[in-house]
Order: structure tokens, then sequence, then C-alpha cells
């Protein structure tokens, strides 16, 4: 069964394909996702690495957390379940209140 890594404090750096070759020293690696700046397109700092076996998962928890890589100290977690987000909101102006400029 796969598990999912959240791994934080990345180097704005480095690439999916890095990351790969970090985490493949533990075991076989499903997928990299490097979270990406949708307005800069430069990566966030963080991502999820999805690793095809749980004893690959523990043994690159116990490894890579807490070690430097690329001048920062990583952080490597199982990864939580997304939190529900509460529902849209009402376009910037409460009650349908609509105000104008003047001057």
């Amino acid at each position: 069964m796969s598990t999912k890594l959240y791994v934080g404090n990345l180097s704005f750096k480095a690439t999916e394909n890095d990351i790969q070759d970090l985490f493949s020293a533990h075991g076989p690696v499903n997928e990299v996702n490097l979270i990406m700046d949708k307005m800069t397109g430069r990566a966030r700092g963080f991502g999820f690495v999805t690793m095809a076996t749980a004893e690959g998962a523990e043994a690159a928890i116990a490894d890579l957390n807490g070690k430097e890589w690329q001048g920062r100290a990583l952080t490597v977690n199982e990864a939580r379940p997304q939190e529900q987000r509460s529902g849209g909101g009402s376009g910037g102006y409460g009650g349908g209140e609509r105000r104008q400029n003047r001057y």
C-alpha cells in the first residue's frame, strides 16, 4: 500500500527530479508533486511524495526529517488529508451591498 508524505522547507531551487532521487534511496517512489505558485510559477517550498511501500515511507521519514538538504532542514512526515474548506463567500462585499466610488 502506498503512503503519501508531506515534504516541507524545500529549497526553492529543488526540482521534482531532485526530490525523486532523494526519496528513491529509501524505496520505490510512485509520485512526486512539487507545489508551485500560480502567480509566479515558482516553487512554494513544499510538496508531496507518494512512496510505494509503508516501509519505504517510514525509512524516508526516519532518515530525512530534520536532515539538511540544499541548505535547508527538511520537514518530512505522513501527509494528513486536506481539510474541508468552507464555501464560496460573497465576492468581497457582504449582504449584496454595492459600493460606489465618489470623488
